[in-house]
């Protein structure tokens, strides 16, 4: 499990994107779980101002490589950081 933390000031509504970005409806104060294809099983909770992402990889993989695009997309819009800050944050920890 991850914790991505969300930029100060940065109030995103992370249901509408869920369902913007995965066509995923759910509370995720609660927790969501939901599968993408490429990618497997995906759990998240926001507490506060952090997520919880967990992931579960595919039983079976492809190659379709564009849905790391869409995850990195989804996660810049749900935190409000680059990828480079995100891969920083976690060098820290």
């Amino acid at each position: 499990m991850r914790q991505y933390k969300i930029k100060r000031g940065y109030n995103p509504n992370i249901n509408t994107l869920l369902s913007e970005y995965f066509g995923v409806d759910g509370d995720v104060s609660k927790g969501v779980e939901f599968e993408v294809p490429s990618m497997g099983k995906i759990s998240i909770r926001q507490e506060k101002s952090s997520l919880f992402i967990d992931t579960e990889p595919p039983k079976k993989v492809s190659g379709d490589y564009g849905v790391i695009k869409k995850w990195n997309d989804f996660l810049f819009d749900a935190t409000g950081k680059t990828t480079k800050e995100r891969k920083k944050e976690f060098g820290k920890a």
